[in-house]
């Protein structure tokens, strides 16, 4: 059994700053789930372009509140407590919070190993060596 807190990972490599967002990454490839688990923050007034050619994500909006405009068709969908959005097509997307801060509960699958940030085209590479194999701390 795995058993960590928020708390535990704030602290550690486990937390990522993305520049307009926050993702404290507590659950990852090398626990062997076969999906990764995160409490990604993103911050108010900001707009984050991304593009998961590589994964697909599901995301609970926990708190908060903003939109999520898809790229291909240009439509604008609301976020705020109690949505989920579910990135099933590798979608292009635009990701805004609108006057608060977004907490949200994010699902990857396959997961992530842990450093990942956006690249040029938004996505996250495959290849990101596991936060254990540098010394880092877990």
């Amino acid at each position: 059994m795995i058993v960590r807190t928020l708390q535990d990972c704030e602290n550690t490599s486990r937390s990522v700053d993305g520049g307009t967002w926050k993702s404290v990454r507590m659950l990852l490839a090398d626990d062997q789930m076969g999906f990764s688990f995160h409490i990604t923050t993103i911050y108010a007034g900001t707009e984050t372009p991304i593009w998961y050619k590589n994964h697909l994500e599901s995301v609970y909006c926990m708190k908060g509140e903003g939109e999520i405009e898809t790229l291909s068709d240009g439509k604008v969908y609301p976020i705020r407590p109690g949505t989920l959005y579910i990135l099933d097509q590798h979608d292009r997307h635009l990701l805004r919070a609108t006057t608060s801060d977004m907490e949200m509960a994010c699902v990857f699958n396959p997961p992530l190993n842990g450093r990942e940030i956006h690249d040029k085209d938004g996505a996250y590479c495959l290849d990101q060596a596991p936060l254990g194999q540098t010394g880092v701390d877990a």
